[in-house]
């Protein structure tokens, strides 16, 4: 019997698994000391997190849970991933895997911009996760004033 997306799926909320598990694309939890952008908050938390969760927004993020890497395969077959620590070993990877799209991150957010239109900025504070772009992380990691600057510059009174 074929595995479809949808027996994943429900494979995923039925027992609450972050994937489907396949053991060639196993969590690299390899922590590269200088790497060009940050860790894994817990290295031992990767590959863990949901497969489906938000895509982009948000202008800052809190944590970095993981660097993703999706593969599809020419063969046919569903998407899958690989998830890494570092963003150097997920680039690797990427590099020398037929199929494999560029990294990408998976950032926790607990506070944040929602942009329900455009020009339209809205604060947040619910957590959330989401996949972003590797090069939207310089310079947006957010501190104590980050959102409340970044509105001021914006024009939105709060």
């Amino acid at each position: 019997m074929r595995i479809t997306g949808f027996m994943v799926a429900l494979c995923l909320l039925v027992c609450g698994c972050s994937k489907f598990q396949h053991k060639d694309f196993a969590p690299d939890r390899t922590v590269v000391t200088s790497s060009k952008y940050p860790v894994a908050i817990d290295p031992s938390q990767v590959g863990l997190y949901p497969a489906m969760t938000k895509s982009g927004a948000g202008y800052f993020y809190d944590d970095v849970l993981e660097y993703r890497v999706w593969m599809h395969p020419k063969e046919g077959g569903d998407d899958d991933y690989r998830a890494f620590a570092s963003y150097e070993r997920a680039l690797e990877f990427s590099k020398s895997t037929a199929g494999a799209e560029e990294p990408l991150v998976l950032v926790r957010q607990r506070k944040w911009v929602d942009e329900p239109q455009t020009g339209k900025f809205e604060p947040r504070s619910d957590e959330r996760i989401t996949e972003w772009q590797v090069i939207w992380l310089a310079g947006t990691k957010r501190n104590d004033d980050s959102i409340e600057r970044f509105l001021r510059e914006k024009g939105v009174r709060q």
